[in-house]
């Protein structure tokens, strides 16, 4: 009775420590799940998404559901709740979102470069960056991709904004609402993504830099494709399988782009009941780099702009950053 009674203590010991062993340990899933935002920096997602290529891909067995987000923050809280696996997000906060969960989200892939301009009101008597002292300029997001491109621009030529002690004014605006803050005079210049850009020049807005003026020549990642790490090690074959129609799409756009842009702005239509019109998707895209390379030196210098301005704790290491392929 003794010795049956040790077998059985034995067995449960070594069940409870294989289970402690897999604990944190992400198991195979039947669902993928993505972050987007619905705009033209993430347009892979948006063609991905309209065709439904993805889900084939994945196979019956496996659900993918997409999911739109409006801003980085929210996307990467999602991440850190395990409701999203694989994300398309800016590189500013796919460092953040790095750093913060200790290297568990880690940059998959490119996605889109440059994409950004920075415009002035019309009647503002702009004529280069240095003018921009004393005055009000909108970026998207404190803390985002182009609050940084800012911020390196206005360093670039001795400046600085109000709160490092400085004069140019830097105001978060929502890009829809630049436009009207613009024609009532309540800011003089903003610097945002495309296709708002495009949007504010049809609108009246000067052009004062364009693209390639604005960080790197106009190569740097816009956006980027994150993972998290505990759900690519689960899954392998699902990220192998994402890769895949994420290079697919890429090539789509580049190779075809304008029946490209065409399916991605019916998925703009059905997503937020607007399309855009030919002419702005079409200069947007003048304006944007489809491309799955990274440019590793962009993203590790928005890391470094970010730890300056004490947005992020510490300089992630590459290694820690990017997926090694």
């Amino acid at each position: 009775m003794k010795i049956w009674k040790k077998c059985v203590m034995s067995v449960i010991f070594i069940l409870t420590i294989a289970g402690l062993s897999g604990c944190g340990k992400e198991e195979k899933t039947t669902q993928m799940n993505i972050g987007y935002f619905n705009n033209v920096t993430h347009p892979q997602a948006l063609l991905m998404k309209s065709e439904g290529t993805l889900q084939k891909s994945a196979g019956e067995n496996i659900k993918v559901n997409w999911t739109a987000f409006n801003a980085g923050p929210a996307e990467v809280e999602a991440l850190f709740a395990g409701d999203i696996d694989i994300g398309y997000i800016g590189p500013v906060p796919a460092i953040s979102a790095n750093v913060k969960s200790q290297g568990d989200v880690v940059v998959l892939s490119g996605a889109t470069k440059g994409g950004a301009v920075l415009v002035t009101r019309a009647g503002s008597n702009i004529n280069s960056v240095k003018e921009l002292s004393n005055k009000t300029v909108a970026i998207p997001q404190i803390g985002n991709t182009q609050h940084l491109c800012l911020l390196e621009l206005l360093k670039e030529n001795g400046l600085k904004p109000v709160t490092a002690g400085g004069d140019v004014t830097v105001s978060a605006v929502a890009n829809a609402d630049v436009a009207n803050m613009m024609e009532r005079g309540d800011i003089d210049a903003a610097l945002v993504p495309e296709p708002w850009g495009a949007t504010l020049q049809e609108k009246g807005a000067k052009l004062l830099l364009d693209y390639n003026q604005i960080y790197m020549n106009g190569t740097y990642d816009v956006a980027v494709v994150v993972v998290r790490k505990e759900f690519m090690e689960a899954n392998p074959e699902l990220v192998e399988a994402f890769l895949k129609e994420h290079e697919a799409a890429t090539k789509k756009i580049n190779d075809n782009k304008e029946t490209a842009l065409k399916t991605i702005n019916e998925e703009l239509k059905n997503a937020t009941g607007k399309a855009l019109s030919d002419s702005i998707i079409t200069q947007a895209f003048e304006r944007i780099q489809v491309s799955t390379e990274l440019n590793k030196d962009s993203i590790t210098g928005f890391a470094s702009i970010s730890k300056e301005e004490k947005f992020i704790s510490q300089v992630p290491k590459e290694e820690s950053l990017f997926v090694s392929k």
